[in-house]
């Protein structure tokens, strides 16, 4: 091996972290194998264009004739042993080419393997580039001009050198650091972790990278800089371990970065928490203090602007309103102005182009004798002065090209000044805020408009079928109002039947409007359920339990929910009508000879009291007679008297002749010729009794030969009725429900076809026992009875009776 070009002749050299300063690379490198006695074993091209040898005068021979001087055997011993070690070694050697030139060759030598048995070290040289050595001068100029800080500290962690921008970062002189430790010359709160990580470091020899802390500028007390910091041990030959370096760069601006990032997000979840502005207003003004500043102020346009419509003539400076304020003093002192009280305050330019078109404003130092605030408002630069507000930034609120007003952020308690840094935080502040305070203004301003909506509520149009003519009418107490809790509704049920519903809730607006919406949704819900009127009564009563356990307390520590409701349930099949009511005023009836009167309907409690039965009345209706469902305002009039009310409403709805489209509105013009104080709803249907030649029905044995015949019955009843269309699928529902019935089943067993504006299939059983669907599968030889039956009908389901279940399914006509 050749000796080192430099160093003390007992060592070998700095060594490359890694063993090596990179991989070798022969196609661009002299390249050599040289044995464990220091014989050239292998030469390669790029050596012999390197010093001139071709191989056959390098193989063979010893390594140390290449060396421009003589050998040095203990430094060649070292180099070995270091090699045979696992590690790498690199340097500058002088080398004497084949004509005698001596070149200053870059040599690294690998880790030694073995070759045929022997011992061997590759061996890989090029000119060095530059053509200069790292001289003393140059390293020192190269450690101190480092935007990197860098120290090294000895085992008891007092320093032993660091360079210039180490003692930028610090703000502390180099003099005073050398020979202390960083307890004794930094504030404990920093140097107290940096000292438990370089121990760390020390006891386990592992590095610790990117620790990141934040510190204060050395050329500016008042400003807050970020740091990140690696600790690495230091070793010497031995991997004894020496001391402790560390570097530290400023990352200020990736500190700011995600500061900002974080603080924005976390806005988020605090402004805007509702659709109030002043709310929202508010918000972003508590979110503001202490995180940004000490003084924080929302002023909001009376009449936002924007695009082409400036709302200001000229430099006029606008009208604006104290939305939202906060200070870190309790009642906020320092304001001229409170909260809802006008507003003319406009940092320069002081007009209304600023808001429109202008950037945030910053003034890193508040003067209160400056831009003429002293002598326009002396009572504002007042405060200034009392109150030490040093520092301001404003920024226009500006949402989707409307103006909507200003916010100001001012700093007195904190020392440290507003700068241009800070504008971008209180842009991204206030422009989060003012998109929830556009979205705030703009429910405010359509808030009519969705009073208007709320009348999609109830029902546009009314489907009573074959069984039922149906016409309503409703009229709010207060067009301003909208659409209050008065609901109605007309639900088509199974078998032909026809669900009425007519309800009240308590109050008027939003809130009535949205409840009515729910118990209107609630009863379409349990009406298809097939319900009896009082089961369904005592459901739809959990219900309101429920709502009102959401809603506030009023001062009487109630809660506001509450509402009437009459339910019906009307078989064209039969005639009657069955129903029930909640606190609700009676249906009124009117025979087909024109007697009107009130059935003796158990009244029952309101919705939402809990824990009271509700009781059913059933009534036979004859073909025409009408049926009035109505709410309290209908019959309440001016003198309060529902007894008389009711009386005149039974005279009003006796009227021959008259088609119900226009009896409903005449009645309501003749109950309440004035505006009324409270919502009226008004439902008259008028009734049809299915006759004998649209309704079947037979008696099925329960016996499974007795499925052919009456599916062959059924078959004929559709031929007769001209609706051969349905017979196969008819057949076959027939067969799987009749099939159930008698296999599943006890009897008697029933089957009936209604035809009406559908053709319905029931079948009627003495069990309790709800059917299921299910899905069979493919090696099943049964259970797809119900699933054929749901894809073949239209609609189908089961319903309860006080002798047993009636299965259904329904087909459109075609």
């Amino acid at each position: 091996m050749a000796s080192a070009d430099e160093g003390s002749p007992a060592e070998p050299g700095p060594l490359p972290s890694g063993g090596g300063r990179g991989p070798v690379r022969t196609a661009d490198e002299a390249a050599a194998v040289v044995a464990g006695d220091g014989t050239i074993t292998g030469w390669t091209r790029g050596a012999e264009a390197l010093l001139g040898y071709p191989a056959a005068e390098a193989v063979g021979r010893s390594a140390a004739r290449l060396l421009a001087g003589p050998p040095d055997p203990r430094r060649t011993a070292a180099v070995a042993a270091h090699c045979r070690a696992g590690a790498g070694w690199s340097g500058l050697l002088p080398l004497r080419a084949r004509d005698g030139r001596s070149l200053d060759v870059d040599v690294r030598v690998t880790s030694s393997f073995t070759i045929d048995g022997r011992e061997a070290f590759l061996v890989s040289g090029r000119e060095p580039t530059p053509h200069w050595t790292m001289s003393g001068s140059v390293l020192d100029d190269f450690l101190n001009r480092s935007p990197v800080g860098m120290a090294v500290l000895d085992p008891d962690l007092r320093y032993l050198w660091l360079n210039d921008s180490l003692e930028r970062f610090g703000g502390v002189p180099r003099d005073q650091r050398l020979g202390r430790r960083p307890g004794e010359v930094l504030p404990d709160a920093l140097a107290a972790p940096l000292e438990r990580l370089m121990r760390q470091v020390l006891s386990t020899g592992r590095a610790v990278a990117d620790y990141e802390y934040v510190g204060w500028s050395w050329s500016d007390p008042h400003r807050r800089r970020a740091y990140t910091t690696s600790f690495f041990p230091l070793t010497d030959a031995r991997d004894r371990r020496i001391g402790i370096g560390y570097m530290v760069l400023d990352v200020t601006d990736r500190w700011n970065a995600r500061r900002l990032l974080a603080l924005v997000n976390e806005a988020g979840a605090s402004i805007g928490s509702t659709l109030d502005v002043r709310r929202t207003a508010q918000e972003l003004a508590d979110f503001a203090v202490p995180r940004f500043a000490d003084f924080v102020f929302v002023d909001l346009l009376e009449t936002p602007f924007g695009g082409e419509r400036h709302g200001t003539a000229g430099g006029e400076r606008p009208t604006m309103r104290r939305a939202g304020m906060c200070s870190v003093r309790e009642g906020c002192p320092e304001a001229v102005v409170r909260i809802g009280e006008p507003v003319d305050f406009v940092p320069p330019p002081h007009d209304a182009h600023f808001l429109l078109h202008g950037d945030p404003v910053l003034l890193p130092v508040l003067d209160p004798d400056s831009h003429g605030w002293t002598v326009e408002h002396p009572e504002r630069a007042a405060r200034l002065r009392e109150f030490g507000l040093h520092s301001l930034i404003s920024v226009p609120m500006r949402a989707r090209d409307t103006v909507l007003g200003l916010t100001t952020f001012m700093r007195s308690r904190n020392p440290v000044p507003f700068d241009e840094d800070d504008v971008a935080p209180a842009r991204e502040l206030v422009a989060r805020a003012a998109v929830c305070v556009d979205n705030a203004r703009r429910y405010t301003r359509e808030h009519t408009a969705a009073l208007v909506l709320q009348q999609s509520l109830l029902p546009h149009t009314l489907r009573g079928g074959t069984a039922l003519d149906v016409a309503s009418s409703y009229l709010p107490a207060d067009a301003k109002d909208g659409v209050g809790g008065d609901w109605f509704d007309v639900i088509p049920l199974s078998g032909g039947r026809v669900g009425l519903v007519i309800g009240d809730v308590v109050g008027h607006g939003i809130g009535a409007a949205a409840t009515m919406g729910r118990l209107r949704t609630a009863v379409q819900t349990l009406a298809d359920m097939d319900l009896p009127p009082d089961e369904l009564l005592a459901r739809l009563d959990d219900l309101v339990l429920r709502l009102s356990e959401e809603e506030p307390v009023d001062r009487t520590g109630t809660t506001v929910v509450g509402a009437t409701c009459l339910y019906a349930v009307y078989d064209p099949a039969n005639g009657r009508c069955a129903m029930a009511r909640a606190g609700h005023p009676p249906p009124v009836v009117v025979t087909p000879d024109g007697v009107a009167g009130f059935p003796d309907l158990p009244a029952g409690p309101p919705l939402g009291l809990g824990g009271l039965p509700f009781e059913s009345l059933e009534i036979a209706l004859p073909e025409g007679s009408l049926l009035g469902l109505y709410t309290d305002g209908l019959v309440e009039g001016s003198d309060k008297d529902v007894e008389n009310g009711m009386a005149r409403l039974a005279r009003a709805v006796s009227r021959d002749g008259m088609p119900l489209e226009e009896l409903c509105p005449a009645v309501v013009k003749e109950l309440l010729p004035v505006p009324q104080p409270d919502d009226i709803a008004l439902l008259l249907a008028r009734t049809h009794v299915l006759t004998p030649d649209r309704l079947v029905s037979w008696d099925v044995a329960v016996d499974p030969a007795a499925v052919g015949e009456v599916r062959a019955k059924a078959a004929r009843q559709l031929e007769a009725w001209g609706l051969a269309e349905l017979s196969m699928t008819t057949e076959l529902i027939v067969s799987e429900l009749v099939t159930n019935a008698i296999r599943y089943a006890s009897g008697p067993v029933r089957l009936r076809l209604l035809y009406q504006s559908a053709l319905t299939c029931e079948v009627s059983d003495a069990s309790n026992t709800s059917p299921r669907l299910r899905h069979a599968r493919t090696t099943d030889e049964g259970g797809r009875g119900l699933f054929l039956v749901a894809q073949l009908a239209h609609r189908w389901g089961t319903r309860y009776t006080d002798r047993g279940k009636i299965i259904w399914a329904e087909q459109p006509l075609p």
